[in-house]
């Protein structure tokens, strides 16, 4: 199961492509969360991924440095699938105690319809938003910095930019959570508390999937994980409130 790779530390490289991937981050963060129509996130999320790779070639780094390369593809697959039982697992519990169960209640996920969240599930959030992130953020932002910085920095740095990333799409989760509504309450406080939280757990998260990345050798392993805390969290949150309006109907 263990792929293990990491980029060559490269001291002294060229300080300027790191510069073009950040303004292109900020970019597509934007156009993405408030400039684009949500109809067109898929492929700005695409076009998105494909410059930022194009930019990580030209800087020198490899398809393997970028976690890229097909070699690793299996040990990539393996640890996906694990992840993505383990979250299965995790909801499946989750799901079953009422206070836990209250963490699943997003009220805009429980208005789809069964299509809907069919396509933002399983096309939706795996080929735009963990496509784009992990291209993004454990591929090339993480190879470039390794290569500049080592390891370790290339970690912290490329976890705390992910957290940074979910400000915008952040703004306003606790009007439509309940659980966390309850926490942060409601106001100019209670978004920045919940910006904050989000920028917080992101960042963590982004450790996670950065070292998933590097004993696998490959994005795959951290794409999967991704898939399934949010994917699988639409679904265990559309089921949960559809149920419940079953049951008030009956």
């Amino acid at each position: 199961m263990i792929g293990w790779h990491v980029p060559e530390y490269q001291p002294g490289l060229a300080w300027w492509p790191l510069a073009v991937v950040l303004v292109a981050l900020v970019v597509i963060n934007v156009v993405n969360n408030r400039v684009a129509p949500q109809s067109h996130y898929l492929l700005w999320s695409f076009l998105g991924s494909v410059v930022l790779i194009a930019i990580g070639l030209l800087d020198g780094n490899s398809w393997t440095d970028m976690g890229l390369g097909w070699w690793f593809y299996l040990s990539g697959f393996i640890w996906a699938a694990a992840s993505i039982g383990l979250v299965t697992a995790f909801y499946v519990i989750g799901s079953l105690f009422r206070k836990t169960r209250q963490a699943f209640e997003d009220q805009s996920i429980g208005a789809l319809s069964g299509g809907k969240l069919a396509f933002q599930a399983l096309v939706e959030v795996p080929f735009g938003t963990v496509l784009l992130e992990e291209i993004a953020f454990r591929a090339v932002l993480f190879s470039m910095l390794a290569r500049r910085f080592g390891v370790v920095w290339a970690i912290v740095i490329s976890s705390v930019l992910f957290g940074i990333w979910h400000v915008l799409p952040s703004i306003g989760t606790h009007e439509r959570n309940p659980a966390l509504g309850s926490v942060v309450g409601t106001g100019l406080r209670a978004n920045i508390l919940t910006v904050a939280g989000s920028v917080l757990v992101t960042a963590v998260a982004g450790v996670i999937f950065a070292l998933m990345r590097i004993v696998s050798g490959s994005v795959i392993a951290p794409m999967g994980l991704h898939w399934a805390t949010n994917g699988l969290g639409y679904g265990f949150s559309w089921v949960i409130l559809r149920g419940r309006r079953w049951r008030n109907k009956t």
